[in-house]
């Protein structure tokens, strides 16, 4: 008899025992099922498995939990054989349709009638997600009559597969010249407007490398695009304050902001009238080094002398092989048993920290240049779709209150990541066909551990809790959802997987309180200065220590990847008011039938053999 309540769309392809445990293989996880606690694990989820002590499965996930000495077989050959069938269970799929996501969502089409209904209501994100391109446009106040253009250059994906099909950039600005500057850039990422500083104007743009190679190429309508986004945020200043003066938002938290790094900003400081243009910042993602070399590789970066008006800073942040390196350190110090002595050494060793410093720093520069100063930016490091959206994403939440919203948290994730082609089959692990292990990096969550570190500084400036942000990081592995399967909006188009999948939004929506802030404080317009310091940085135990600390959701230790359809149907319309409870043993012994069977294991494994934990507690 299989073990547990089978998810939607769930079919169960292996079915065992172990010494201790019994063990099933579905086309969604593994589930292990011991005495008193029950391992269930997204088979997405795993990255590696393999047999130490000839007995025994060691299992390494992508989120960076260890799950060793998993359950004891009574023989090696037994050992061996799960072995065989949990690396067939994770190998990449031959297709997308292999993916549970489809699966799962073809049971969610099944139990209505109506089917386009229970679509809509369950599966699609909300109007703010659908028509995220439009109404950021009218909230960021962008003069799209004079000043401004929308073009469908890019429609059907003709000119970059890995860009949106609308794209925003000044309406003097022609196809033609947009064609030129494509066949000038990296992938054909070309510069593009995705950020707008209501109060003075100043946008963030992005984009890849420039191709100048050992040659030292040139392109003309490159350098009048970048010059002429500076021109246009002159010409559409934004609001300004009784004085004439464009008000900068600044907070009064500008103190804890780092000092120590300055790119020479201060050489332009005050907003100058606006006919004149601001000297526009180029922040380049890499170090010095790593942009010239890629000169051998036929890249590069732009060239002060060739740009007027333009300032270029590199930031020295690490490629995907070094964050890699560090995540894998990483994942191999917080699994130690026991815990070392030089925790703390070894910490640091890992590098971890330190790389998130430098994401948070140059965010800092490129919110600082836009609201105290009124420079439009332009970002971007090789390709532009790692990197540059950890910088841009990042920096947007610093400057926008919007952004710490459920609802524009979303909005920003879809745009600066999913629509900007952030590779995130290749990054996770799950795209078909693919095996060269080194394009896998864990980009996107090193993103949301910078976010968590903001909400650590600033606890009532977000709408959303910790919990919002751990669920996100197990659902980018899990292929429960198909938010994050592809590489980029064309590839997800060609296989229809918005219609062919649920989005993980419908389960993180704003009305879902579990995740909700309750320190939250709406109406703030502050801008967020954070301290970026390593010292100022903490682990993010809650991913990378889970089983030393505290539950997002009150979930047991071993529960921590059960998905929403096996408990409580979290995409039913029923009550999401499922907050922790608190009991006596003696208070749940009488509030329980004694005999009703258990649906789940509970968080003292000692209640199992007396009560059916009650319905809307602990889960």
């Amino acid at each position: 008899q299989v073990p547990f309540t089978v998810l939607q769309g769930e079919g169960v392809e292996y079915l065992g025992h172990a010494n201790d445990a019994v063990i099933a293989i579905s086309n969604y996880r593994l589930h292990i099922k011991f005495k008193d606690s029950v391992i269930n694990v997204p088979l997405r989820m795993m990255e590696s498995v393999e047999c130490r002590d000839m007995f025994q499965l060691h299992i390494v996930c992508k989120d960076s939990k260890v799950i060793r000495y998993l359950c004891h077989f009574s023989t090696f050959k037994q050992c061996q054989e799960w072995l065989k069938r949990l690396t067939r269970a994770i190998a990449r799929p031959a297709k997308p349709e292999d993916l549970f996501a489809f699966a799962y969502h073809a049971w969610c089409l099944g139990v209505c009638v109506d089917e386009e209904d229970q679509h809509a209501h369950l599966c699609r994100p909300g109007d703010h997600v659908r028509y995220r391109f439009e109404m950021e446009l009218v909230r960021m106040g962008f003069d799209l009559q004079n000043i401004w253009r929308v073009s469908d250059i890019n429609n059907n994906y003709k000119l970059c597969s890995s860009y949106p099909q609308k794209l925003l950039v000044p309406v003097w600005i022609t196809d033609k010249e947009l064609e030129n500057v494509a066949s000038f850039r990296s992938w054909k990422r070309i510069p593009v407007v995705v950020y707008r500083h209501v109060r003075n104007g100043a946008v963030i743009a992005r984009c890849s490398q420039p191709e100048i190679s050992w040659w030292g190429w040139r392109n003309a309508d490159d350098e009048y695009l970048v010059t002429s986004i500076a021109k246009a945020c002159a010409l559409n200043p934004g609001v300004k304050v009784p004085g004439g003066v464009p008000h900068n938002g600044s907070s009064d938290g500008s103190e804890a902001c780092d000092a120590d790094f300055d790119s020479s900003l201060t050489a332009c400081s005050g907003v100058e009238n606006a006919g004149t243009p601001q000297k526009l910042l180029i922040l380049d993602a890499r170090s010095y080094t790593a942009a010239v070399a890629n000169r051998a590789k036929g890249g590069g970066c732009e060239c002060e002398e060739y740009y007027p008006n333009c300032e270029v800073v590199f930031m020295g942040m690490a490629n995907i092989h070094s964050i890699r390196n560090s995540f894998q350190y990483l994942r191999a110090v917080c699994s130690q048993v026991p815990d070392p002595s030089n925790w703390l050494s070894a910490l640091e060793s890992t590098k971890w920290l330190q790389h998130l410093s430098v994401m948070l720093k140059a965010a800092v520069l490129v919110s600082s240049a836009v609201d105290r100063e009124g420079r439009p930016v332009l970002v971007h490091c090789s390709d532009g779709w790692d990197r540059t959206p950890q910088i841009v994403a990042l920096a947007k939440i610093l400057l926008d209150p919007y952004y710490r919203t459920m609802e524009g948290f979303q909005v920003l994730v879809e745009s600066d990541w999913l629509d900007f082609g952030h590779k995130f089959g290749d990054r996770c692990g799950h795209q078909e066909k693919v095996e060269d292990q080194n394009e896998q990096c864990p980009v996107f969550l090193q993103w949301l551990d910078a976010v968590h570190q903001l909400l650590k500084q600033f606890p009532c400036l977000f709408e959303f809790n910790e919990a919002f942000l751990v669920k996100l990081v197990q659902h980018t592995y899990s292929c429960l959802y198909g938010t994050f399967l592809g590489n980029s909006p064309c590839e997800r188009e060609m296989h229809n997987i918005y219609k062919r999948t649920c989005s993980v939004w419908s389960l993180l929506r704003a009305g879902n309180k579990n995740f909700h802030n309750l320190l939250y404080m709406p109406g703030s317009e502050q801008v967020l200065h954070p301290v970026c310091h390593v010292r100022a940085l903490h682990l993010w135990t809650a991913v990378y220590l889970p089983a030393s600390s505290p539950h997002p959701l009150g979930q047991d230790e071993m529960d921590i990847y059960l998905p929403p359809g096996s408990q409580s149907q979290e995409f039913s319309g029923r009550c999401l008011d499922r907050l922790p409870k608190t009991r006596s043993m003696d208070d749940l012994l009488s509030a329980c039938d004694s005999s009703s069977p258990l649906t789940r294991t509970s968080s003292d494994p000692n209640l199992n053999n007396h009560c059916q934990e009650v319905r809307g507690g602990l889960e």
